[in-house]
């Protein structure tokens, strides 16, 4: 009877670990293959620059428009029900993208498909939180792995796909954007097999929102997160912009050295989780935000000899977010669909500050420094500070770990 009970629970750890895995690895493809795609769409649709800038901030709305409600979905619907809707959503995007004939179905189909990231996100991160008991750390850092992975390959299988020939023509982004969405049914399928205990527990030690926002310790984790999120973020929207302009770079040249981030990064959480189940996970916080905020400093001090530190960022910054999602499910072991919705709705907010404020730090030194004439000389002082700023977020989320484990060491809560 025991055995046959532990070979039930095997299988059924074994169906949630895929859905796990697989919707991260779908959660990548559905984030990054947009790359290669939207100069292609934009110029199909005839849109101009403000309609592609409009239809990208879709998926920031749509993001945090699913942030804020997930966690209460899962808790009234269910975890099942939860994984199926995103899982299906993204899936139905992908052919309202398909048959999209102009910029509102476009732009409407963009919003589901966030919609639908937004909720798989928040969902996978519960459900990691409520099976990933033991080694949290290593397993929510191989769980983002398979992020990284998809993240780093999708662009790539994105511009194949679109000159592949189907009956006589291309594909194109509308049979790239339907062909890879549909994919979402893969880790769907498992999903509806599998059993989710937690679904069934009571819910009297469950605190709201209102409660949990008067913890301080919780927004001391949510500035952790932000200026980490933030920093690593940022790396993809102005690494390749800073080498080109402010070193004269190739776009291959600085393409290769993105990818070089981007493999550092994925390595750096295959391997380092394990260290942060071992020496903790707020030391790991600390230490790994410093090295790369440092690492980003010593690039732009030094130079371009030192532009290989810029990759080498990735492995500090890698981390982090998995790292805070594994230390808010040992702290809210009862209350992590709340813990998680807080956090990470949150961070998204500020990562959209984070971002403005970067371009606003490079056009206003730029500017300070137009006066001497020398228009290079300014750009590269604009790309310079706005990517000190980078690094400083990084710093800060050093620091402000710093705070946290002091704050939790006072009261021997320390993870």
């Amino acid at each position: 009877m025991v055995s046959r009970l532990t070979a039930t629970l095997s299988k059924n750890y074994i169906l949630l670990l895929i859905v796990v895995f697989g919707g991260f690895l779908i959660f990548g493809f559905s984030e990054n293959i947009k790359g290669p795609a939207l100069p292609r769409m934009q110029a199909d649709l005839k849109l101009d620059e403000l309609q592609v800038g409009i239809l990208l901030a879709f998926n920031s709305l749509g993001y945090l428009l699913a942030c804020s409600f997930t966690g209460w979905l899962t808790r009234k619907a269910g975890m099942k029900l939860t994984l199926a809707l995103a899982f299906g959503s993204m899936a139905v995007s992908g052919v309202c993208i398909y048959f999209a004939a102009n910029y509102t179905s476009i732009s409407s189909a963009y919003f589901l498909m966030y919609v639908g990231n937004g909720i798989l996100e928040i969902a996978l991160a519960i459900l990691a939180a409520r099976i990933f008991i033991k080694n949290t750390g290593t397993m929510m850092n191989l769980a983002h792995f398979f992020y990284g992975l998809s993240s780093t390959f999708a662009p790539i299988i994105a511009a194949s796909l679109m000159g592949v020939d189907v009956f006589g023509s291309a594909l194109g982004w509308r049979g790239m954007y339907m062909l890879m969405l549909a994919l979402s049914i893969l880790p769907m399928l498992p999903g509806l097999f599998a059993k989710y205990t937690n679904d069934e527990e009571k819910h009297e030690e469950r605190i709201s929102l209102k409660e949990f926002s008067r913890d301080k310790v919780a927004w001391l984790i949510v500035a952790v997160l932000s200026f980490g999120v933030v920093s690593e973020l940022a790396v993809g929207g102005w690494l390749v912009n800073f080498l080109e302009k402010a070193y004269g770079w190739s776009g291959d040249a600085s393409a290769k050295m993105l990818s070089a981030f981007f493999f550092c990064f994925m390595l750096a959480r295959l391997v380092l989780g394990p260290v942060t189940d071992k020496i903790g996970y707020t030391k790991s916080l600390i230490l790994l935000s410093a090295f790369s905020g440092l690492c980003s400093v010593a690039a732009i001090v030094i130079g371009e000899p030192g532009a290989f530190l810029f990759a080498l960022a990735g492995v500090g910054i890698a981390p982090i977010y998995p790292t805070v999602m594994a230390l808010l499910a040992k702290r809210y072991p009862k209350n992590a669909d709340t813990a998680i919705t807080f956090t990470v709705t949150l961070m998204g907010i500020a990562s959209v500050i984070g971002n403005l404020l970067i371009g606003a730090i490079t056009d206003w030194t730029k500017r300070l420094f137009a006066g001497s004439g020398d228009t290079q000389a300014s750009l590269v002082a604009g790309l310079q500070a706005g990517y000190l700023f980078i690094a400083l977020c990084a710093l800060l989320c050093a620091a402000t770990s710093l705070v946290l484990f002091r704050r939790l060491k006072r009261v021997n809560q320390v993870l």
